[in-house]
């Protein structure tokens, strides 16, 4: 078929006017939600047309009975209305050149039989278009929940926005998440808003454009540095194109970290339900996209993690497999070490220089916790190390030049950590002068390596893990998923700058 014009991706991410159809005058569907969305996004109204004949809309925005109507090319032209309308409007979308680039927001289109020569006599119209003139508009979708870019300072997502806060947050990080499936974005995002990306991009049936097309996009993106890809199924031959692209954008600069759905027979069957997609070989698709450099995330929460140490340490140094592991509960210390060797990975702890093991044991005989701390990696330090010793133990382990990334348990219990952030203890309070957040926050904007933070503890310690990934560090609720997830990230980034080794 015609290459599709996938420069046109910048319409649809970025637009200057934006058209929509199947907004009600008389009830909040899909559509007037969409719509709402867009505008609460602080997009122009008077770059917004709604396609309706009949009485003006509430909202103020300008109405026209139809594309013909449209007085100038819509960079973005949304399709909000039933499945059963959606082929005659991509007729009248093509015969009148109304529209770069279409977001086909119905489900249903491809996923049944009765719907499938439906889909396949639409695709071929459109793989038409772009073999004449211009090209045509690109096609994101069909069964899509639509695209936020901040960048674009627009939200088609058809989710109220009382039920999703963190869609109007005004900072975003230098991150793209592409996803086959709508509710697997929401649902992330809504569990993690400290991930706050620049684009969130839903997929859908890949009816024209591709999970290969979108990652092309991004390669030479100047607003994303980290890729994010939820995968059901590549369309014939994308597969190969987008490991290539895949290749292309890490040799580029950026991070790319990938799930693939339907690693077992059930699975199979239940992604060609969903979004039209053929799921392939699992360890095929996986062993390519691996070793085309992108980071392999086994589960759904690891998916989100890892995206979070990429937006973090997308600048810091990874030159090796050996940590350094410190805490003050002795149960995390010994599941540290446990942790650091899977069949993903192989971690070790590092040893330290003679300079590093002195300033240790210094400050703990300064501490008089000389008597109950022993010098070793890991390194339990004991409940009755405070804020102090945390810190500069942290410190020193990222100084020494035979450790490359480091681990730290900050016990959120100890009777002498501040880590509360509602209380009247001065002694507990987690901004307190000199407290934890200070001190390791220094010592985060000194040294260029890896560094995570353990806050093993209940919902009352949630602010402080906010304020932790607020000043950079990465935060986990458990050890052990913090050296697994933090030696996939190592272990990735290491495959791309020693490929051979």
């Amino acid at each position: 078929p015609a290459a599709r014009p996938v420069a046109r991706i910048g319409n649809l991410l970025h637009p200057g006017r934006i058209g929509i159809i199947g907004v009600s005058a008389k009830r909040r569907n899909f559509g007037r939600t969409i719509l709402e969305n867009i505008i609460g996004s602080g997009f122009d109204k008077d770059r917004i047309v709604i396609l309706r004949d009949g009485e003006p809309d509430p909202s103020g925005v300008r109405c026209v009975p139809d594309l013909r109507s449209v007085d100038e090319p819509l960079d973005l032209f949304i399709v909000a209305v039933g499945a059963e309308h959606v082929p005659g409007l991509v007729d009248e979308i093509l015969e009148t050149g109304a529209a770069r680039s279409v977001m086909l927001i119905p489900g249903g289109l491809g996923e049944t039989e009765e719907s499938k020569e439906i889909a396949a006599r639409m695709i071929g119209r459109i793989r038409e278009a772009h073999g004449r003139g211009d090209g045509g508009p690109v096609f994101l979708g069909a069964n899509c929940m639509g695209v936020i870019s901040r960048p674009g300072n627009y939200d088609t997502w058809f989710i109220p926005a009382e039920k999703l806060q963190a869609a109007r947050q005004t900072s975003w990080r230098r991150t793209a998440i592409v996803s086959q499936s709508g509710a697997f974005l929401l649902n992330r995002f809504s569990q993690a808003p400290e991930m706050s990306p620049a684009y969130l991009i839903s997929m859908g049936n890949q009816t024209d454009l591709t999970l290969g097309d979108m990652m092309r996009h991004f390669i030479s993106s100047d607003e994303a540095d980290v890729i994010a890809v939820y995968a059901e199924g590549f369309k014939e031959l994308d597969g190969l194109r987008f490991a290539q692209a895949v290749r292309e954008a890490v040799r580029n600069g950026k991070q790319v970290i990938f799930y693939k759905a339907g690693r077992t027979p059930e699975g199979k069957n239940a992604t060609s339900g969903h979004t039209a997609s053929l799921a392939g070989d699992y360890m095929v698709c996986e062993n390519c996209i691996r070793q085309a450099g992108a980071i392999m995330a086994r589960n759904f929460t690891e998916f989100q993690e890892l995206i979070l140490l990429a937006e973090a340490f997308r600048n810091d140094a990874v030159n090796g497999r050996r940590l350094g592991a410190v805490s003050g509960a002795g149960f995390e210390a010994v599941g540290m070490a446990d942790s650091i060797q899977s069949d993903e990975y192989s971690m070790s702890l590092g040893a330290y220089a003679e300079s590093t093991r002195s300033a240790m044991q210094s400050c703990i005989n300064e501490k008089h916790l000389d008597k109950l701390v022993t010098i070793a990696n890991p390194l339990d330090i004991n409940p009755g190390a405070d804020d102090e010793v945390h810190a500069r133990m942290a410190e020193l382990m990222l100084k020494d030049e035979g450790i490359n990334a480091v681990v730290i348990g900050l016990d959120p219990h100890s009777p002498v950590t501040h880590t509360l952030a509602e209380t009247e203890a001065e002694a507990f309070r987690m901004d307190a002068p000199g407290g934890i957040l200070e001190r390791l926050s220094a010592v985060r904007d000194r040294f260029r390596k890896p560094l995570v933070a353990v806050v093993d503890g209940g919902a009352q310690f949630e602010p402080f893990r906010k304020a932790l990934r607020e000043r950079n560090i990465p935060v986990f609720p458990v050890c052990d998923r913090a050296i697994a997830t933090l030696s996939l990230y190592i272990e990735a980034r290491l495959r791309v700058r020693f490929p051979h080794a």
